[in-house]
């Protein structure tokens, strides 16, 4: 996605970037090293300030260097994206850069940009970002693993994502990926308007 489709949304309303429950890569960098790795279980926790969790195994290296710097980022991939969705979910990226001297994002030629307030990448050709401050809860890191991020700055493709709500038609490539295990991947379908109070 090029910057001319990027729109900022008001945090008030980025909790709808992942209500719909998309699979999402999160990418953090500490000390001149970065990462990314695909995630199934993130959702939104909390409208005011907004916050998300995350579920990131103790084995994974994002996860040192999210604890590391305290910033982390969700992005969510489109259909497009399914084969770098694959790859960074099925590499480690502590591998490559013991082996390679490089991160995922030089081996797989990923294109990046950067955020406005933390210093992970954001990955290129993505539906929405999210920059996430940690909140540092040590018990639930250690026992659950389940990190908690404020949401402080959020951006989405304003052509499947506006005036806070998706809308996917006439963009089938930019439709967003939601894994249902073992490799197996739903896309989300079309919109049915309900008579639902909005929040």
């Amino acid at each position: 996605m090029s910057a001319t489709h990027r729109r900022a949304v008001p945090l008030a309303k980025c909790y709808r970037l992942l209500n719909h429950g998309p699979t999402v890569l999160v990418s953090a960098a500490h000390e001149g090293q970065r990462n990314i790795m695909a995630a199934a279980w993130a959702m939104p926790l909390d409208f005011q300030p907004p916050k998300v969790t995350v579920v990131l195994d103790k084995s994974v290296w994002t996860r040192q260097l999210l604890e590391g710097s305290g910033t982390f980022v969700i992005n969510v991939p489109t259909v497009a994206q399914l084969d770098i969705v694959e790859t960074v979910g099925s590499t480690s990226g502590l591998a490559i850069s013991k082996e390679h001297e490089q991160d995922k994002f030089t081996a797989y030629g990923l294109d990046t940009f950067a955020g406005e307030l933390v210093q992970a990448p954001l990955l290129e050709g993505c539906a929405a970002w999210l920059e996430c401050r940690l909140i540092p809860e040590a018990h639930n890191q250690t026992q659950y693993d389940l990190f908690i991020g404020e949401v402080v700055a959020a951006w989405a493709d304003e052509r499947v994502f506006s005036d806070g709500h998706w809308h996917f038609e006439g963009h089938n490539d930019l439709r967003t990926l939601h894994h249902v295990a073992g490799g197996h991947f739903l896309v989300i379908g079309d919109e049915v308007v309900g008579k639902v109070l909005e929040r």
